[in-house]
């Protein structure tokens, strides 16, 4: 099979499987509490196939576009007429059973992480994570910079710019300030030092680097099952910390560099798939973590957006106004469709 089309083909499926789990949670959350779902839909455009359980409100369909998915709750959209007589309506029912349902989706997320881990980890199958100490050399990026001053696999930096080096948190230290300036850095290969070399740092947002990435070793090996448990629910909250200091960052630095778009997530994964089912599911991990994360963040359009108006009606005793909220979450969307045509350009493009 072609490797652009495998890429594609991978990544709409895996990415489709992650949404269909997201909105299964909204689903099952709504169902849960009473609520009349009228559409649970994989994909978008005219409809392929359709089947409605009898005596269920509910149309489940797959549409031409198979990618993504939706879920549509009776009375969620603010353009609906409101029977406020109608108990199965998403604005009739109890602040908590509203919550729960936008909370939902993102939670089940986590779960699906937590449960990805945690058969890795019973499986001895958790793929390597651990940078190696002190900071040897795993690959070199194509054309980089390390690579045209002859940097290898397997080397390892002790010295940069004057300074040791023992990691690659001090590597990146030593290295990100020095974009576009000569930097010497010391080399040992096959346990002997060689003479310094000279490389200047590329400018990628402001930060210098120079191409090479840290040898991964194992950090998780023979996990019996109460510790592979502990570790599915520790793992993705470390990864979302990790994910929100990201964004923090980048938010700091006025810079869009750190995201990836449909392009770049679609090698990551296609490269995943292509390594074997442990480093495949180990992306689909990271990505069913940012996913979670990323729908919790406070941001209009997002389910964390609409956790904020469902605080405000907490904390006030009245609601917000619909026309209001419908308007926010509109121009949420505008944003991030916007932001999305960027990071997409940008991984084409370069």
């Amino acid at each position: 099979m072609d490797s652009v089309v495998f890429k594609v083909l991978i990544t709409v499926v895996a990415l489709s499987v992650l949404i269909i789990i997201h909105e299964g949670g909204h689903y099952l959350a709504a169902r849960a509490f009473g609520m009349r779902v009228l559409r649970y839909s994989i994909g978008f455009g005219p409809t392929l196939f359709r089947y409605q359980p009898k005596g269920s409100p509910t149309v489940f369909q797959v549409a031409v576009i198979p990618f993504l998915a939706y879920v549509q709750i009776a009375g969620m959209n603010p353009n609906e007429d409101v029977d406020p007589d109608d108990p199965e309506l998403y604005p009739n029912k109890s602040l908590f059973a509203r919550v729960t349902t936008i909370a939902a989706g993102p939670l089940a997320n986590y779960l699906t992480a937590s449960a990805i881990v945690f058969a890795l980890g019973i499986t001895n199958t958790l793929p390597p994570m651990q940078p190696a100490e002190p900071m040897q050399v795993g690959h070199v990026v194509p054309d980089s910079p390390a690579a045209q001053a002859g940097l290898q696999e397997g080397d390892v930096i002790v010295m940069a710019n004057g300074t040791e080096i023992r990691n690659v948190s001090e590597l990146i230290e030593a290295t990100s300030s020095r974009a576009g300036e000569p930097t010497a850095y010391v080399i040992e290969r096959s346990g002997k030092a060689l003479p310094p070399i000279t490389i200047t740092p590329a400018d990628h947002g402001g930060r210098g680097q120079i191409g090479v990435g840290a040898k991964m070793m194992p950090l998780y090996e023979n996990l019996g099952a109460w510790d592979s448990a502990k570790l599915s629910i520790a793992l993705p909250f470390q990864m979302t910390v990790a994910q929100l200091t990201g964004l923090a960052q980048m938010v700091e630095r006025r810079s869009t560099e750190g995201i990836g778009g449909p392009v770049m997530m679609g090698k990551m994964v296609a490269d995943a798939a292509q390594a074997g089912l442990p480093a495949f599911l180990w992306i689909l991990m990271f990505i069913s973590v940012a996913l979670g994360m990323f729908n919790l963040l406070p941001f209009p359009a997002l389910d964390g957006g609409r956790l904020i108006f469902l605080g405000y009606e907490a904390v006030t005793r009245r609601r917000a106004n619909e026309r209001f909220e419908m308007t926010v979450h509109a121009l949420g969307i505008v944003f991030l469709l916007g932001v999305m045509i960027l990071v997409t350009y940008r991984d084409i493009f370069g």
